[in-house]
Protein backbone atom coordinates (compact mmCIF):
# COMPACT_ATOMS: atom_id res chain seq x y z
CA UNK A 1 0.00 0.00 0.00
CA UNK A 2 1.49 3.47 -0.98
CA UNK A 3 1.18 6.05 1.65
CA UNK A 4 -0.95 8.74 0.90
CA UNK A 5 0.71 12.32 0.61
CA UNK A 6 -1.20 13.51 3.59
CA UNK A 7 0.40 10.80 5.47
CA UNK A 8 4.37 11.84 4.13
CA UNK A 9 3.73 15.76 4.64
CA UNK A 10 2.70 14.48 8.30
CA UNK A 11 6.35 11.60 9.03
CA UNK A 12 8.16 15.03 7.15
CA UNK A 13 6.79 17.39 9.73
CA UNK A 14 7.66 14.98 12.77
CA UNK A 15 10.76 14.63 11.11
CA UNK A 16 11.45 18.67 11.02
CA UNK A 17 10.38 18.62 14.64
CA UNK A 18 12.41 16.09 15.77
CA UNK A 19 15.57 17.56 14.24
CA UNK A 20 14.59 20.92 15.43
CA UNK A 21 14.11 19.85 19.12
CA UNK A 22 17.73 18.01 18.69
CA UNK A 23 19.29 21.60 17.10
CA UNK A 24 17.81 23.26 20.37
CA UNK A 25 19.18 21.00 22.55
CA UNK A 26 22.70 21.05 20.64
CA UNK A 27 22.49 24.70 20.60
CA UNK A 28 21.41 25.06 24.13
CA UNK A 29 24.28 22.79 25.49
CA UNK A 30 26.99 24.70 23.67
CA UNK A 31 25.70 28.06 25.32
CA UNK A 32 25.71 27.05 28.41
CA UNK A 33 28.94 25.65 27.91
CA UNK A 34 30.13 29.19 26.22
CA UNK A 35 28.95 31.11 29.19
CA UNK A 36 30.29 28.41 31.53
CA UNK A 37 33.98 29.15 29.89
CA UNK A 38 33.05 32.89 30.18
CA UNK A 39 32.65 32.19 33.59
CA UNK A 40 35.46 30.22 34.76
CA UNK A 41 37.35 32.89 32.44
CA UNK A 42 35.98 35.85 34.83
CA UNK A 43 37.80 34.13 37.70
CA UNK A 44 41.33 33.68 36.20
CA UNK A 45 43.57 36.37 36.78
CA UNK A 46 46.28 37.10 34.43
CA UNK A 47 48.79 38.72 36.34
CA UNK A 48 50.87 40.26 33.27
CA UNK A 49 50.32 43.57 33.34
CA UNK A 50 48.59 43.37 29.61
CA UNK A 51 45.25 45.44 30.25
CA UNK A 52 42.15 43.47 28.27
CA UNK A 53 43.93 40.37 28.44
CA UNK A 54 42.47 37.34 28.75
CA UNK A 55 42.67 33.62 27.53
CA UNK A 56 39.26 33.42 25.70
CA UNK A 57 38.65 30.04 27.09
CA UNK A 58 34.79 30.08 25.14
CA UNK A 59 36.34 30.47 21.67
CA UNK A 60 37.51 26.35 22.23
CA UNK A 61 33.32 25.80 21.81
CA UNK A 62 33.12 28.86 19.05
CA UNK A 63 35.66 26.90 17.01
CA UNK A 64 34.48 23.55 17.91
CA UNK A 65 31.13 24.46 16.90
CA UNK A 66 32.85 26.56 13.55
CA UNK A 67 34.03 23.23 12.73
CA UNK A 68 31.28 20.80 13.60
CA UNK A 69 28.17 22.74 12.65
CA UNK A 70 28.74 25.75 10.35
CA UNK A 71 29.28 29.01 11.02
CA UNK A 72 25.78 30.05 11.28
CA UNK A 73 25.82 28.10 14.68
CA UNK A 74 28.95 29.50 15.31
CA UNK A 75 27.28 32.92 15.24
CA UNK A 76 24.57 32.19 17.33
CA UNK A 77 26.05 30.79 20.14
CA UNK A 78 28.79 33.93 19.57
CA UNK A 79 26.10 36.52 19.69
CA UNK A 80 24.33 34.96 22.63
CA UNK A 81 27.57 34.60 24.48
CA UNK A 82 28.44 38.26 24.40
CA UNK A 83 24.98 39.37 25.48
CA UNK A 84 24.53 37.00 28.24
CA UNK A 85 27.90 36.98 29.48
CA UNK A 86 28.02 40.71 29.39
CA UNK A 87 25.10 41.06 31.27
CA UNK A 88 26.07 38.40 33.94
CA UNK A 89 29.74 39.68 34.50
CA UNK A 90 30.19 42.62 32.54
CA UNK A 91 28.70 45.88 31.44
CA UNK A 92 27.61 47.25 28.29
CA UNK A 93 31.36 48.40 27.17
CA UNK A 94 32.13 45.18 27.37
CA UNK A 95 29.29 43.91 24.99
CA UNK A 96 30.45 46.35 22.95
CA UNK A 97 33.86 45.08 23.15
CA UNK A 98 33.20 41.82 22.69
CA UNK A 99 31.05 41.75 19.85
CA UNK A 100 33.70 43.14 17.99
CA UNK A 101 35.94 40.99 18.33
CA UNK A 102 33.47 38.20 18.03
CA UNK A 103 32.36 39.51 15.22
CA UNK A 104 35.84 40.01 12.98
CA UNK A 105 36.89 36.91 15.27
CA UNK A 106 34.52 34.53 13.43
CA UNK A 107 34.62 36.87 9.88
CA UNK A 108 38.48 36.08 9.94
CA UNK A 109 37.99 32.11 11.05
CA UNK A 110 35.08 31.40 8.97
CA UNK A 111 36.92 32.93 6.07
CA UNK A 112 40.36 31.08 6.44
CA UNK A 113 38.19 27.88 7.40
CA UNK A 114 36.83 28.12 4.03
CA UNK A 115 39.92 27.92 1.81
CA UNK A 116 41.01 24.36 3.69
CA UNK A 117 44.42 25.67 3.08
CA UNK A 118 45.37 26.01 6.98
CA UNK A 119 44.98 23.83 10.54
CA UNK A 120 42.32 24.54 12.95
CA UNK A 121 45.02 25.60 15.64
CA UNK A 122 46.15 28.30 12.27
CA UNK A 123 42.51 29.36 12.10
CA UNK A 124 42.39 29.64 15.62
CA UNK A 125 45.29 31.51 15.85
CA UNK A 126 44.11 34.17 13.05
CA UNK A 127 40.74 34.25 15.35
CA UNK A 128 42.90 35.14 18.52
CA UNK A 129 44.41 38.43 16.72
CA UNK A 130 41.60 39.32 14.80
CA UNK A 131 39.34 39.58 18.22
CA UNK A 132 41.91 41.78 19.93
CA UNK A 133 41.96 43.84 16.21
CA UNK A 134 38.09 44.39 16.77
CA UNK A 135 38.42 45.24 19.88
CA UNK A 136 40.86 47.82 19.76
CA UNK A 137 39.42 49.40 17.09
CA UNK A 138 36.41 50.07 19.03
CA UNK A 139 38.34 50.89 21.92
CA UNK A 140 40.28 53.51 19.70
CA UNK A 141 36.28 55.10 18.72
CA UNK A 142 35.20 54.97 22.06
CA UNK A 143 37.76 56.75 23.92
CA UNK A 144 38.90 58.56 20.68
CA UNK A 145 42.08 58.42 20.94
CA UNK A 146 44.27 56.62 17.92
CA UNK A 147 47.40 56.60 20.42
CA UNK A 148 46.23 53.34 21.89
CA UNK A 149 46.79 51.51 18.51
CA UNK A 150 50.45 51.87 18.85
CA UNK A 151 49.08 49.02 21.65
CA UNK A 152 48.37 46.83 18.88
CA UNK A 153 51.63 44.39 18.03
CA UNK A 154 51.72 43.49 21.62
CA UNK A 155 47.68 42.54 21.25
CA UNK A 156 48.50 40.70 17.94
CA UNK A 157 51.59 38.26 19.67
CA UNK A 158 49.17 37.81 22.55
CA UNK A 159 46.00 36.93 20.17
CA UNK A 160 48.03 34.66 18.33
CA UNK A 161 49.84 33.02 21.43
CA UNK A 162 46.18 32.87 22.89
CA UNK A 163 44.92 31.72 19.02
CA UNK A 164 47.35 28.27 19.37
CA UNK A 165 46.38 27.55 22.78
CA UNK A 166 42.55 27.38 21.93
CA UNK A 167 42.90 25.98 18.67
CA UNK A 168 44.97 22.73 20.80
CA UNK A 169 42.27 22.62 23.27
CA UNK A 170 39.28 22.63 20.20
CA UNK A 171 41.44 20.00 18.36
CA UNK A 172 41.80 18.16 21.32
CA UNK A 173 38.33 17.98 22.38
CA UNK A 174 37.42 17.53 18.72
CA UNK A 175 39.12 14.57 18.41
CA UNK A 176 37.91 12.92 21.54
CA UNK A 177 33.99 13.48 20.77
CA UNK A 178 31.90 10.87 20.50
CA UNK A 179 30.57 9.75 16.76
CA UNK A 180 27.23 10.70 17.93
CA UNK A 181 28.54 14.61 17.92
CA UNK A 182 29.91 14.55 14.87
CA UNK A 183 26.64 13.10 13.36
CA UNK A 184 24.45 15.45 14.97
CA UNK A 185 26.89 18.60 13.95
CA UNK A 186 27.00 17.27 10.71
CA UNK A 187 23.59 17.17 9.95
CA UNK A 188 22.96 20.53 11.16
CA UNK A 189 26.17 21.62 8.77
CA UNK A 190 24.32 19.81 5.92
CA UNK A 191 20.94 21.76 6.72
CA UNK A 192 22.67 25.19 6.76
CA UNK A 193 24.35 24.13 3.62
CA UNK A 194 21.04 23.69 1.97
CA UNK A 195 19.40 26.52 2.43
CA UNK A 196 22.22 28.88 1.70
Amino acid sequence: MIPSADNRSKGQRRHRTSLSAEKTAYLGLCLALALICSYVEALIPIPIGIPGVKLGLTNVVIVGILYLSGWRDAALISFARVLLSGFFFGNLYSILYSMAGAFLSLLVMTAIKQTGQLHLISVSAAGGIAHNVGQFLVAALVVENYRILYYLPVLFLVGMATGVLIGVAASGVLKRLPPAVWHIGKTFSKNQDSTV
